[in-house]
């Protein structure tokens, strides 16, 4: 993917060649629609300081979390389209589309795609209380107790919620959501044992069951993680059951193609590094790096997909 990139860089136009040799000439906001401590803020803190050696520009972390993604992308999305603000996408993003019956922004029309950064599997996990040790006997345990465990999630039609509710069609279970602003709360609410039992996405968690202040009972991928292989799927005992995180870089619409260029030439660059896939395996990432516009084609195809999903659990954030 690099050396195919590489090709495409030196076939652009000379006007763009230029931009991309002026740009940056100043500090870059990278916007993450989330609060510190989940999976967003953890790739965004890992490429960041290598992003800022790459441009030769310090690049900016802004956490601006709420409305499960949205308010991020609406700051993003007024932005001047000029390659100084960049939004940490997500597959909320892709899902809020359906979520909710009004958005200030419009994440086709109002973004451009850079690439698709990383996955992640989500990783079920309950307090240390809990006594289920295996999917299975979560199960037993959520039917023994119906209502009476918490769930607790990033946020209202987030990842995590809805890999919650599949859970729980799947099952037959029944076990409440409650919704933090943010994978971080979440996960400090299940360490302090305020909620029982998490779907939350492996880097915001896989310390914690490292360390074994959460208990990690499967992983929500159709396959075992390489990161996490001691850890069953959810599918080895609800067949057919799939969920995860996606991250990609957007910046708004209509800002230069040699600036988009630059940005997505180095991004692949970054995620080829040894030492940012180590960081990035070890945290539970699986590394893409996509192109522009094989990105664009996956957020439309995931509008689609999770369309159906929210329609069909009947969910509504508003």
């Amino acid at each position: 993917m690099l050396v195919a990139c590489l090709i495409t860089c030196a076939l652009v136009p000379a006007g763009i060649a230029t931009v991309q040799a002026q740009y940056p000439t100043k500090p870059i906001r990278l916007i993450v629609p989330f609060p510190p401590g989940g999976g967003s803020d953890t790739l965004a803190r890992i490429l960041g300081p290598k992003f800022s050696e790459a441009l030769k520009q310090q690049v900016v972390i802004d956490n601006r979390p709420g409305a499960g993604a949205n308010i991020g992308a609406e700051v993003a999305a007024k932005t001047p389209p000029d390659g100084y603000t960049l939004l940490m996408g997500n597959v909320a993003h892709a899902i809020n589309v359906s979520l909710y019956s009004k958005l200030n922004y419009d994440l086709v029309r109002d973004f451009t795609s850079v690439s698709l950064l990383a996955s992640t599997p989500n990783i079920v996990v309950v307090h240390p209380s809990v006594p289920a040790k295996s999917v299975k006997e979560l199960i037993a345990l959520a039917k023994a107790r119906p209502d009476q465990l918490d769930v607790a999630s990033s946020g209202a039609g987030s990842s995590a919620h809805l890999a919650g509710a599949l859970f729980n069609s799947m099952a037959g279970t029944k076990m409440n959501h409650v919704s933090y602003k943010g994978g971080g709360p979440a996960v400090i609410a299940l360490i302090g044992g305020q909620v029982s039992v998490g779907f939350a996405t492996a880097p915001s968690v896989i310390q914690h069951v490292k360390s074994g202040k959460l208990r990690g009972l499967a992983v929500t991928s159709a396959q075992r993680s390489p990161s996490m292989p001691d850890l069953p799927t959810v599918s080895e005992v609800l067949k057919g059951y799939e969920a995860g995180t996606w991250y990609g870089m957007l910046v708004p619409a209509g800002t230069p193609k040699g600036v988009i260029s630059r940005l997505h030439a180095e991004s692949v660059k970054l995620l080829a590094l040894p030492d940012v896939k180590q960081r990035l395996d070890a945290a539970g990432f699986e590394l893409i790096g996509t192109t522009p516009d094989q990105f664009a084609a996956y957020i439309r195809s995931e509008i689609d997909k999770w369309t159906k999903v929210v329609r069909a659990a009947g969910i509504r954030a508003d």
